[in-house]
């Protein structure tokens, strides 16, 4: 079967009107001709990106946080993670957030993923990386982060998960790569 490479036409923005500006994003809407000729207004969020980190004590145990979650009004368990701020790479965002949310620092830090975590309206990209070296340090929560340390082995996670227990996306994928990377996928 013979296979021609796609033609990737971008979208032309006619115009773009900011809605609202937040801290660590905006939402704005664009009057867009897609690739197919159609015309249409789309709304999206711009982000600056963030990072998750997957942090992996010595004893396999993985450094997770149990957070209240206004949008869905529960606590949910997560990896730690946050967004990068105005001239920081996404390394240094990892390194700050594991210690701010988890107080532990970290050796070594491995990228083991970079993705879109909702593309059909929001440009935000995450780089997730596999921490380990962790040494206890001071834990600095931002004002609005109501969080719970906790510890739990890597394949006590991965049930979680299979049973449902687990349902933020990032963490989801998270575990996943780590635990690929860890066996040797």
């Amino acid at each position: 079967m013979d296979t021609k490479e796609p033609i990737l036409e971008l979208a032309k923005v006619n115009k773009t009107w900011e809605i609202y500006q937040g801290r660590s994003f905006s939402f704005i809407t664009e009057d867009i001709i897609l690739p197919n000729g159609n015309r249409t207004e789309h709304a999206l969020v711009r982000h600056p990106g963030s990072t998750g980190i997957v942090p992996l004590r010595g004893d396999g145990k993985v450094v997770m946080t149990m957070q209240y979650r206004h949008a869905v009004g529960e606590y949910l368990l997560e990896i730690p993670a946050g967004t990068i701020e105005a001239g920081e790479s996404p390394l240094a965002c990892a390194r700050r957030e594991l210690e701010e949310e988890t107080g532990f620092v970290a050796e070594e830090f491995i990228q083991i993923a970079t993705v879109h975590i909702i593309p059909a309206y929001s440009d935000e990209k995450i780089h997730v990386y596999l921490a380990r070296g962790l040494t206890p340090s001071t834990q600095n929560l931002d004002q609005d982060e109501i969080l719970q340390v906790m510890h739990y082995p890597l394949e006590e996670l991965m049930r979680m998960v299979r049973e449902g227990a687990i349902t933020d996306a990032l963490t989801l994928l998270a575990l996943h790569q780590a635990r690929m990377y860890l066996q040797g996928a």
